[in-house]
């Protein structure tokens, strides 16, 4: 079991290369990726989103890249011939103005001029950087996946222990339940012989209502489903990928427990069927953290 809130970092350095690679999870109930990195690798964007779709099925997940590139490169001198003019012709235009100054505009100064004269870096497609990044990115994917996994032991360990007061709950319900029946029915007949005191009543009419009466307040169906949910339950959480497996069987545990409330009349039942749904709303809580 997984949970989905983890953190992973993933690094390279080699070869005067050094990249960072963080990856940040949290909640979601589908997969969603955010991917933030320079424009130098844009290109990688969707290859580093199927990585990711691999190793995740739900949550959001935040994937930050730095890079500092401190290889020497060949660079090249730009000449902005335009710009060479423009200052020329300005200095000129200057000199006749002013022809009393001197003048000191020599090429020196010219290259010196803002656009004259620009450094460039020569650029070549360097397969280095993919190979880098995705070393960085499997790095920082197994350790956000030890943390997740570290994370989802605890998580299970925890409605594992639920899930054992909510087996207590169920077997209290059921022993309790062929009781109110009978309750019902010694109830109706002590009602009956305080109001008609004196006067003779047909006991099968009673024995009648009090059938139909169990027959509308039996909850053994209930009861038996919410047994193998429980059983089921136990089973998925030894599964990695659990979280829409839970989240499904959660609400039948819901809609067993509702259905238990609504058809009893007792009030040790409807005790016990509403502590049930505090512990079902408690793992529900627990499996919105689950992958």
């Amino acid at each position: 079991m997984f949970s989905m809130t983890g953190y992973g970092k993933g690094e390279y350095r080699e070869g005067g290369i050094e990249l960072t690679v963080e990856i940040k999870t949290v909640n979601n109930r589908y997969l969603d990726v955010s991917f933030k990195s320079p424009k130098l690798f844009i290109a990688c964007e969707e290859p580093v989103r199927q990585r990711v779709r691999e190793q995740l099925t739900r949550g959001h997940a935040d994937i930050f890249v730095n890079f500092v590139d401190k290889r020497e490169k060949p660079k090249t001198l730009y000449v902005d011939e335009n710009a060479a003019r423009g200052w020329a012709a300005a200095a000129a235009k200057v000199k006749a103005l002013f022809p009393n100054l001197t003048d000191d505009f020599t090429l020196s100064a010219m290259m010196k001029c803002a656009d004259v004269v620009r450094t460039e870096e020569v650029t070549e497609e360097d397969d280095t950087l993919p190979s880098a990044l995705f070393s960085a990115l499997s790095a920082a994917l197994e350790k956000l996946n030890a943390m997740r996994a570290k994370e989802g032991e605890k998580l299970a360990a925890d409605m594992l222990s639920r899930m054992d007061t909510c087996e207590e709950l169920v077997q209290k319900i059921s022993a309790r339940a062929p009781q109110v029946a009978e309750n019902y029915r010694a109830k109706m007949q002590e009602r009956l012989r305080e109001v008609l005191a004196g006067v003779e009543y047909d006991e099968a009419r009673l024995l009648t209502e009090a059938a139909v009466f169990a027959d509308k307040a039996n909850i053994d169906e209930e009861l038996t489903r919410l047994k193998s949910h429980i059983s089921q339950f136990r089973a998925i959480c030894g599964e990695e990928r659990v979280g829409r497996k839970l989240d499904f069987l959660i609400q039948e545990f819901n809609r067993e427990a509702n259905t238990i409330c609504s058809k009893s009349n007792d009030l040790e039942v409807t005790g016990a069927a509403l502590a049930l749904k505090n512990e079902i709303e408690k793992i529900r809580e627990q499996v919105q953290n689950v992958e």
